[in-house]
């Protein structure tokens, strides 16, 4: 670093710091006057010493975004008060669980946590009838439950309840908040962890604040991004990419009825909030601890990386993106400590890292790991996958990834170009090959999927589709194809197997467990027609939930194959709070990687072939294996003199026999 820059910037935190400490002298006389007589003595000092510990870096943060306003205590103060608020009306027993998180900060990191994720009205009709399938989840091993957006939204065009009208309501269809409060508490006796979605780059255009805003209100006009004409629009996109090409181009709509354009980077009905207001930021900061207070323990915050906008600028993941993040996080830890973010930044995998600390998001999804995964089953080859693990998979060593096979949304190609350079492959025709495997048009393939976004112009294009329909299962019922079956009961044991197991928080998205292939009625629905996505999001199948314990039905051996997996994961230490080493087998077709927690340690292979695979003897030893090892997953006892044999889609976790 240069030393003037450095002594400049020791220099700005000197007075940062300072005026850290004189601003939060100054409002606590008042904080104190407004709030602490409506708590008991102890439990107000025990809020204040949390408040004194994070100001420091809440002040650095509003100050580095809002400090150049002329309002800028006033609109501190305003945050605190809102912040004291929220936390005054936290119910007993979270502010129960906000001591137990404290005294274990990383409960996150433990072997024990198993997530599922699950749309409420495809998976029990309502949030009643969520209350009915809590065995069902405990059974599998599930205490993380990630709920699919369920907020109030527009009718018909919603962006599957990414478009929200009101963070405070329930869509009606589903239920009420109350019962939402009802059955996070429930679940939290249970032992299980709710995790909800905060779209906070956006609302709908049915939002209170929007109709206000339509209404002519210049204060709430502030709370988006308006513009009176084309021209500044015109000088942003120079640099925008569009999301959603085959929709409309640019990300900015006219409307009428105001006589302005509205930025919308997703779609013409999702408004982006300008949080070059501070007002914005303190509303919706109110809205995020509301949800706190409901009992939600995991914040997935939606599309990170397009929360700040400067002109000149892709505007993504810029610097103030971060900054908003990290007062945020500030602030939680302050009012509801207990919670914890999930950053979903569906970008390069070094801008995903970026969002990752304490003190930002603790969790982030891990795009880059789900997309090799599919690279690698369909090249079979892991080449690109151990490259990218080696260079990108470690984080800061108490935060965690949120590991995933599928989820709700398509499967992009979000690996770097890099990464794929590096083996003498053209980036843009390898994305090209993988979607066109992945939709079936590739000579060969075993997967069934849909392309989603298609590009016209360029052929660039994501992939709906089933766990099971891309992994071939789909093809070989279809075809009667019992051998096929087996191929893609194993490759689905493959994939889960390796989210399981590499370290962090595995999510599985319901109906994974069962086998669920595509559901191509969606395209009979006036409301899901042209968006792919529904393909892979059909109603739960609780038929199928019959035939689980039937080792000759499909769905009995892919549950039982999962549930295996899941069991080993829990009742493992080496799995815990522990290290992922990511080891070169010495075969391409094989990933393999150490995990380590203590004196307890294992080896992980997935042989991503369709072919027999061996790994030699010797390089084993070098690694540290004895000649002896137990295989986990089958559960027997493997003598390696000269080499070890690999099934064809084999997975082995390999620990040391006990004596």
């Amino acid at each position: 670093m240069n030393i003037r820059f450095a002594g400049e910037q020791l220099k700005e935190d000197t007075w940062l710091d300072k005026q850290s400490h004189t601003s939060l002298q100054r409002l606590l006389p008042r904080l104190d006057a407004r709030f602490k007589e409506q708590v008991d003595a102890d439990e107000w000092q025990n809020y204040l010493q949390r408040l004194k510990y994070h100001f420091p870096r809440l002040f650095k943060c509003l100050y580095h975004v809002y400090g150049a306003q002329y309002d800028f205590f006033y609109h501190l103060e305003n945050i605190l008060a809102s912040a004291t608020q929220m936390w005054l009306e936290r119910p007993s027993e979270l502010k129960a669980l906000d001591a137990m998180r404290e005294a274990d900060p990383h409960w996150y990191q433990s072997n024990r946590l198993v997530g599922a994720m699950c749309y409420i009205d495809l998976f029990a009709g309502d949030l009643q009838g969520m209350f009915e399938r809590i065995p069902y989840l405990k059974e599998m091993g599930i205490n993380y439950l990630h709920l699919m957006p369920l907020f109030k939204e527009p009718e018909g065009d919603n962006d599957g309840g990414y478009a929200v009208s009101s963070y405070r309501e329930i869509n009606t269809k589903i239920g009420t908040m109350e019962q939402l409060s009802e059955l996070a508490g429930e679940l939290r006796a249970r032992g299980i962890s709710l995790c909800l979605d905060f779209v906070f780059n956006h609302t709908s255009d049915e939002h209170d604040w929007a109709q206000q805003a339509l209404a002519g209100d210049p204060e709430y006009q502030s709370y988006y991004r308006l513009f009176p004409d084309r021209s500044m629009p015109e000088a942003y996109e120079k640099n925008l990419i569009t999301i959603f090409p085959d929709e409309r181009p640019g990300s900015f709509t006219y409307r009428n009825g105001l006589k302005k354009w509205v930025w919308t980077t997703f779609h013409n009905y999702q408004w982006d909030l300008n949080y070059e207001n501070p007002i914005v930021f303190s509303r919706m900061l109110e809205e995020m601890l509301f949800l706190a207070n409901q009992g939600v323990e995991i914040l997935r915050l939606d599309a990170v990386a397009f929360i700040w906008k400067k002109l000149g600028t892709t505007s993504q993941n810029l610097p103030e993106a971060h900054v908003l993040i990290q007062a945020f996080n500030a602030v939680v830890h302050i009012a509801a400590p207990a919670m914890v973010f999930k950053s979903e930044a569906i970008v390069h995998p070094d801008e995903v890292s970026k969002y990752i600390s304490e003190e930002e998001c603790q969790l982030s999804y891990n795009p880059q790991l789900m997309a090799l995964l599919w690279e690698a089953l369909a090249t079979q080859d892991v080449n690109i996958l151990r490259h990218a693990m080696e260079r990108r998979f470690s984080i800061p060593e108490n935060c965690a990834w949120v590991n995933y096979v599928r989820c709700h949304d398509d499967i992009g190609w979000a690996f770097s170009n890099d990464d794929v350079a590096a083996f003498n492959l053209d980036p843009g025709a390898h994305r090209h090959f993988l979607t066109r495997f992945y939709t079936g048009k590739f000579e060969g393939s075993f997967a069934r999927g849909l392309p989603f976004q298609e590009d016209p112009e360029t052929g660039d294009a994501r992939v709906s589709g089933t766990c099971a329909s891309l992994t071939g299962l789909e093809k070989a019922v279809e075809e009667k194809d019992e051998a096929g079956v087996d191929l893609a009961i194993r490759r689905i044991m493959l994939l889960y197997g390796v989210t399981l197991t590499i370290g962090g928080i595995p999510v599985i998205y319901l109906g994974d467990e069962l086998g669920a292939l595509n559901d191509y009625t969606y395209d009979q629905d006036l409301e899901k027609v042209g968006d792919t996505r529904w393909v892979h999001r059909p109603p739960f199948d609780w038929g199928k939930v019959e035939e689980r314990h039937d080792p000759k039905s499909i769905s009995g051996r892919v549950y039982h194959g999962l549930l295996r997996l899941i069991q080993i994961r829990q009742q493992n230490l080496a799995f815990t709070r522990s290290e992922t080493e990511i080891v070169d087998t010495g075969n391409k077709h094989v990933f393999g990687y150490f995990r380590n927690h203590d004196h307890y340690n294992v080896l992980v292979l997935a042989n991503f072939s369709g072919l027999p695979q061996s790994l030699e003897a010797r390089r084993l030893r070098m690694l540290g294996l004895r000649k002896t090892v137990v295989d986990l997953v089958a559960g027997k006892a493997i003598t390696a003199t000269r080499e070890l044999l690999l099934d064809p889609y084999d997975f082995m976790v390999l620990a040391k026999p006990s004596h």
